[in-house]
C-alpha cells in the first residue's frame, strides 16, 4: 500500500542517515613505542616529522586499514568520500598556512588545553606540544588515520633520536630527521598530555563529555580545511559551541572557496552570522594560488 511503501521509505532514510554518523572512539598510546614507528619511513616539513604518506597508502591494507579508506579512494579517484573518508591521508596546504600564522603571531600555548580538530597529520598539534601545551587531543573521522599517520607522526615529534621534544623555538634549527624508521626510546612525559581520537564530530564531543566531568573544554582550538562541505556546518558549529572554553579561540585555516564542492569561507561566516552565538575576525588572507585566510572564532 502507499502508507506501507511511504514508512519503508523513511525507515531505509533514517538508516541511511545513522549509517553516516561514524561512532566516536579513543585510541590508546602503544606501550611499544617502536611498533607504532614500525615500517614507516619519514620526512620533514617546517621543521616537524611526519610519515611519508605514499608508502603508508602502499602498505595500508587488512588490518591496518580496518575502514578500507585506501582502495576505495583509489578506487573512487577522489580525496573526499563523504560519511566514509574525508581527506586525513593528505596534508593539505592550509595547515601549512595556519602553522605559518602560529608562528608569525606568536600564538601562546604555555599550559593551554588545545584541540586539532580534524587533525589529519596532526602537525597543528604538534606545534602546540611543541609551545608546552598542558593537554593536547587530537581527533579525525578515520581511525586508520589516526592509528597509521597521526600517533605516528606525534611519536615520532616527541622523541629525536631517543631525547624527548624541544621547545617550539628550537624547531627550524633542529636536525632534519632521517628518512629511516626511527627507534623510540621509552616514552615521554610528553606523551601522556595527548589523547586521540576518531570518529564523527558530535560523536566525539558526546564521548567527551561523557567521560570527562565536567566536560572536557578547551583553551585554542585549531582546525584546518573542515569548512569544505555545507552539509557539516552544523555539527562542526554545534562541537566548537560545545567544547570551547568560554574564554577560548578557533583557529581556522580555509580556502575562500571549494569549488565542486561548494563550502568557503563566506558561507561559513554567514552560518555563523545566523547562528549569533559566535564572533569572527580574519586575521590573515594568503593570496598565492588560490585564495585561502585563517579566521578567528570566539564567542560574543
Amino acid at each position: 500500500s502507499p502508507k506501507l511503501a511511504a514508512a519503508k521509505h523513511q525507515d531505509e532514510a533514517a538508516l541511511k542517515k545513522n549509517l553516516c554518523v561514524k561512532a566516536a572512539k579513543e585510541h590508546s598510546i602503544p606501550q611499544d613505542l617502536n611498533k607504532v614507528l614500525e615500517n614507516k619511513v619519514m620526512e620533514t616539513g617546517l621543521g616537524l616529522s611526519h610519515v611519508k604518506l605514499s608508502v603508508v597508502e602502499m602498505m595500508c591494507s587488512g588490518d591496518a586499514d580496518s575502514e578500507d579508506i585506501v582502495s576505495k579512494s583509489v578506487s573512487s579517484h577522489s580525496d573526499l568520500i563523504p560519511g566514509v573518508y574525508e581527506g586525513g591521508l593528505k596534508i593539505w596546504e592550509c595547515t601549512f598556512d595556519l602553522m605559518d600564522y602560529l608562528s608569525e603571531a606568536e600564538i601562546e600555548f604555555t599550559n593551554k588545553t588545545v584541540l586539532d580538530l580534524g587533525c589529519g597529520a596532526g602537525l597543528l598539534g604538534i606545534v602546540a606540544l611543541q609551545g608546552e601545551a598542558a593537554r593536547v587531543h587530537f581527533q579525525d573521522y578515520n581511525s586508520t588515520v589516526i592509528d597509521e599517520i597521526t600517533l605516528p607522526n606525534v611519536v615520532a615529534n616527541c622523541i629525536s633520536e631517543g631525547r624527548r621534544m624541544g621547545s617550539g623555538k628550537d624547531r627550524k634549527a633542529s636536525k632534519p630527521p632521517s628518512k629511516r624508521p626511527r627507534k623510540a626510546e621509552g616514552s615521554p612525559d610528553v606523551l601522556n598530555r595527548c589523547r586521540f581520537f576518531s570518529g564523527e564530530w558530535s560523536q566525539v564531543s558526546q564521548l567527551l563529555s561523557n567521560n570527562s566531568k565536567p566536560c572536557v573544554k578547551y583553551d585554542i582550538i585549531l582546525t584546518s580545511e573542515t569548512i569544505y562541505n555545507p552539509d557539516y556546518y552544523s555539527a562542526l558549529h554545534d562541537t566548537l559551541a560545545q567544547l570551547l572554553d568560554r574564554n577560548g579561540c578557533v583557529y581556522l585555516a580555509s580556502k575562500v572557496h571549494y569549488f565542486g564542492v561548494g563550502g568557503g569561507v563566506c558561507l561559513f561566516e554567514k552560518f555563523i552570522e545566523d547562528k549569533n552565538v559566535f564572533k569572527t575576525r580574519m586575521v590573515k588572507t594568503i593570496d598565492q594560488g588560490l585564495q585561502r585566510c585563517i579566521m578567528e572564532i570566539a564567542f560574543k
